[in-house]
């Protein structure tokens, strides 16, 4: 793979417009937003486009230039140190185009006053209809047939060493129902018929009047699901919550599905449990490392449905992600409360 080249695009001074707006500031977004995006952006502030890189040690020298003066970052993936905070002392706010924030330093944000805003809710949807469509495609062995026909192997019918295995009425299992996990618990009741229990720091009585779901303890899920759905947000408590020990109280006709961060499963331990035939299968958009290594052997096993962290990744989702953080930082510029904050009671009011 062909590592892109860096190429810093400094837009440009406008005119300032109307005198009641606040004063033109300037703000750093890592890879452009659309068009219309940039355009909105433009008409208020100065903005500096970093789009592609050598080496993350070119784009570390590059966004240290760039933010020593800046107010504002739109990012996306980026882990944001510390020291790179060190670099930015008039940064006010940080808008990340995602949900999840566990690549940025909480803490050190917190005691610079620097807010930090994601993108909840508009891609709950389209993230659930991730999860559902590796539930499905790793029972129906989909992936692995597909590439039977396509390779020119499908000579006879299918018989029972092809078979697949039901999703409808089964026990789909959430680990964590946060957002996306009640938007997945929802289409396997209401559209499989599946029964729904759930593993949960705190209880949801209204999904359980909605979806006849039952909360349990993980032990229990883990032993007693067809399809265990792994949801929740990386943390210290979470990290390799599901690991050897877990893996082994799964059925050997189970299906382990993670759309939440790679790390929160041991892989090792996966991959272990899978090739002894300790679980069915699993389904997989996150990895301990992305890109996944070519190497992995999560690559080789049939059994295993890989996507490339594509939850979120389709047009109208981005777009509707990439606007919330567009949203977020001019409020916050402006001084005004964002739509979605991670640590507002930590910032700085500076406009």
């Amino acid at each position: 793979m062909h590592a892109p080249t860096y190429s810093p695009q400094n837009v440009s001074h406008l005119e300032s417009g109307s005198a009641s707006l606040p004063a033109r500031l300037k703000v750093v977004v890592l890879k452009p937003l659309a068009e219309d995006q940039m355009a909105a952006l433009r008409k208020h502030h100065e903005v500096v486009v970093l789009s592609s890189y050598t080496s993350a040690e070119a784009l570390d020298a590059a966004l240290r230039d760039a933010l020593h003066d800046a107010h504002g970052l739109i990012s996306s993936g980026l882990t944001i140190t510390p020291s790179l905070l060190d670099a930015a002392p008039q940064l006010r706010v940080i808008c990340s185009v995602s949900v999840g924030y566990d690549n940025y330093p909480l803490e050190a944000m917190n005691a610079r006053g620097i807010l930090l805003c994601n993108t909840p809710d508009v891609l709950t949807e389209t993230t659930a209809d991730t999860g559902f469509l590796l539930i499905m495609a790793t029972a129906r062995r989909a992936v692995e047939l597909a590439n039977l026909v396509r390779e020119g192997h499908w000579k006879h019918n299918i018989g029972e060493a092809h078979f697949g295995s039901d999703v409808h009425g089964k026990t789909l299992g959430m680990v964590g129902m946060g957002r996306i996990g009640a938007a997945i618990a929802r289409r396997g009741a209401l559209g499989f018929g599946m029964r729904v229990q759930y593993s949960n720091a705190s209880p949801k009585p209204e999904l359980e009047a909605e979806l006849g779901a039952h909360r349990v303890e993980l032990d229990t899920l883990l032993e007693s699901s067809d399809f265990v759905c792994v949801t929740v947000p990386l943390s210290p408590e979470t990290e390799r919550l599901i690991g050897q020990r877990e893996l082994e109280k799964m059925s050997s006709h189970a299906i382990l599905i993670n759309i939440a961060r790679g790390r929160v499963v041991d892989e090792a331990a996966l991959i272990a449990c899978l090739e002894s035939g300790g679980i069915r299968g699993a389904g997989l958009d996150v990895f301990e490392q992305e890109p996944l290594p070519a190497e992995s052997p999560l690559t080789r096993l049939p059994q295993v449905v890989a996507l490339p962290h594509i939850g979120s990744a389709t047009h109208e989702t981005r777009h509707a992600m990439a606007q919330r953080a567009l949203d977020n930082l001019l409020l916050a510029l402006k001084g005004q409360s964002p739509l979605s904050a991670v640590n507002v009671s930590h910032w700085t009011r500076k406009g």
